[in-house]
C-alpha cells in the first residue's frame, strides 16, 4: 500500500539519513530493518532483489536502493524524497565544513565517532544474519555466500566485489536451477518502459555529451557537473570507489589542493549518510566559481544524477526478466553472494577497524542486543552507542 503523500517517504529517510553511520554495506542494514522489518513496506524477497540489482549498477549502491523504496512507496515524488531525505543531512553538514565550521576535536569527540563505528558493525552483524536464515538457507546457496566471502576477504576490490557477484549469479543458476524457485510477486514500480528508455537516452547523452560541451565552453559550472557526473556514472562499488575519479578531477586541475581534498575526506568519514556527498564539499570548496552553495548544489546533483538515471531505466525491464526461471535461480545465487560480501564486510573493514579492545566488544555486543532482541530503535542505539564510546575513551 502507498502512502498518502511522499512526506512520509522523506521523514522516514531524513531519520535515516540523521542516523545511517557507517558506509555502504551499514546502510543496506538500516534500510533493511526500517523498511523491511519495522514498517513493512516490501516483503524481504524483494528487498534482497533491488539490492542485488544496485551491487550491478554503476553509482551508489545504498542511495539506488533507497531512491527505489522511496518510488515503490509513494510514486517518483517519493523516490525523490527519499533521496532528499537520506542524502541532505550529510550534504549540510560537508557544506558546512567547506565554510569553515570544522568539526568537533578532543577525546571526547573522538570517542563519540569510535562508538558509531562500533554500532555500524552491530547493524551489519544483525543484517547478515537475518539476510543469511532468509537467503542462505540450503547448502548450494550457504557455499555461494562462503565463496563470495572469501574472495572479497582474500582481494577487497570494487572489481572483485562484481566478479564474486557475477560468479554467485552463474552459480544460482547451475546449483539452483531444479531448486522450487515459487513465484516472484511483481515489485510496484511506477515506471513505464517509455520511462526508462528516456531515462537510459539521458543517461548516455549527458555521458557522452558533456565532455564535448566542455571543450568548446570556458564554463566552470559546466566543468564541474562533467567531473562529478563522469565519477558517478563510471564507478562500480560506490563509496570509497569513488575517491580516486574525484581526486583525479578535482585535485590534477587545481580546483582543490590536495590538503584541502584530504581534509575533507577525513569529514565524510565522521557524517552519517552517502559518501557521494563529499562530491558537494568538493563544489563548495573549490578555488573558482561557482563555488558554495552553488558549487555544493551542482556537485551533489551531478554526482548522484547518473545513477537514479541507469537505474529507472533498468528497472521496469528487470521487473519482468526477474520473474523468469533462469533469472530467479540466478538471483538465488546473486543474493547468496551479497550475503557473503556483507559477511566479508563485517570483519574488514568493519571488525578490524572497530574493535580495538574488550570494551569495544562489549559496546558492540550490547548495541546488538539492543538492536535484535529489545528491538530498540536505532536512532536510539545511536545516540547510546556515541555516549558509551565518548565514556570509554575516559576510562
Amino acid at each position: 500500500m502507498r502512502a498518502r503523500s511522499a512526506g512520509e517517504v522523506f521523514l522516514t529517510f531524513l531519520k535515516l539519513g540523521l542516523t545511517s553511520f557507517g558506509g555502504p554495506i551499514a546502510h543496506l542494514g538500516y534500510f533493511r530493518d526500517e523498511c523491511v522489518l519495522r514498517r513493512r513496506w516490501i516483503e524481504e524477497a524483494e528487498y534482497a532483489d533491488l539490492v542485488a540489482l544496485c551491487q550491478f549498477l554503476p553509482g551508489p549502491a545504498s542511495s539506488q536502493v533507497g531512491f527505489s523504496l522511496g518510488l515503490m512507496r509513494a510514486g517518483f515524488p517519493g523516490g525523490l524524497a527519499a533521496w532528499l531525505g537520506f542524502t541532505l543531512p550529510s550534504a549540510a553538514l560537508l557544506t558546512g565544513f567547506a565554510f569553515g565550521m570544522g568539526v568537533l576535536r578532543g577525546p571526547a569527540a573522538a570517542g563519540m565517532l569510535h562508538g558509531l563505528e562500533l554500532v555500524a558493525l552491530a547493524v551489519v552483524a544483525q543484517a547478515v544474519w537475518g539476510m543469511a536464515r532468509t537467503l542462505c538457507p540450503d547448502r548450494q546457496r550457504a557455499a555461494i555466500a562462503c565463496v563470495a566471502a572469501l574472495m572479497m576477504l582474500m582481494r577487497p576490490t570494487a572489481l572483485d566485489q562484481i566478479i564474486a557477484i557475477v560468479i554467485g549469479g552463474a552459480a544460482g543458476a547451475w546449483l539452483c536451477r531444479t531448486a522450487p524457485l515459487g513465484s516472484a510477486p511483481p515489485l510496484a514500480l511506477p515506471v513505464s518502459r517509455r520511462q526508462g528508455v528516456l531515462a537510459v537516452s539521458v543517461y548516455l547523452i549527458l555521458l557522452a555529451g558533456l565532455p564535448l560541451l566542455r571543450t568548446v565552453s570556458a564554463s566552470q559550472g559546466l566543468a564541474l557537473l562533467d567531473a562529478c557526473y563522469r565519477s558517478g556514472a563510471l564507478v562500480f562499488g560506490g563509496g570509497h570507489v569513488v575517491l580516486p575519479l574525484l581526486r583525479t578531477a578535482f585535485v590534477a586541475p587545481g580546483w582543490v589542493t590536495d590538503r584541502g581534498f584530504l581534509a575533507g575526506y577525513g569529514a565524510a568519514q565522521a557524517v552519517p549518510g552517502p559518501l557521494f556527498t563529499f562530491a558537494a564539499y568538493l563544489g563548495a570548496v573549490g578555488h573558482a566559481a561557482p563555488n558554495g552553495l552553488a558549487g555544493a548544489a551542482i556537485g551533489l546533483v551531478g554526482i548522484f544524477l547518473p545513477g537514479l538515471l541507469i537505474l529507472v531505466g533498468v528497472l521496469p525491464f528487470w521487473d519482468a526478466q526477474r520473474r523468469r526461471t533462469p533469472i530467479r535461480a540466478a538471483l538465488r545465487g546473486i543474493n547468496a553472494a551479497v550475503v557473503g560480501l556483507l559477511g566479508a564486510a563485517l570483519y574488514h573493514p568493519l571488525w578490524t577497524t572497530s574493535v580495538q579492545s574488550t570494551g569495544d566488544v562489549a559496546l558492540a555486543l550490547a548495541a546488538l542486543a539492543l538492536l535484535s532482541v529489545w528491538r530498540t530503535p536505532p536512532v536510539i542505539v545511536v545516540l547510546l552507542s556515541a555516549l558509551a564510546g565518548s565514556a570509554l575513551q575516559w576510562a
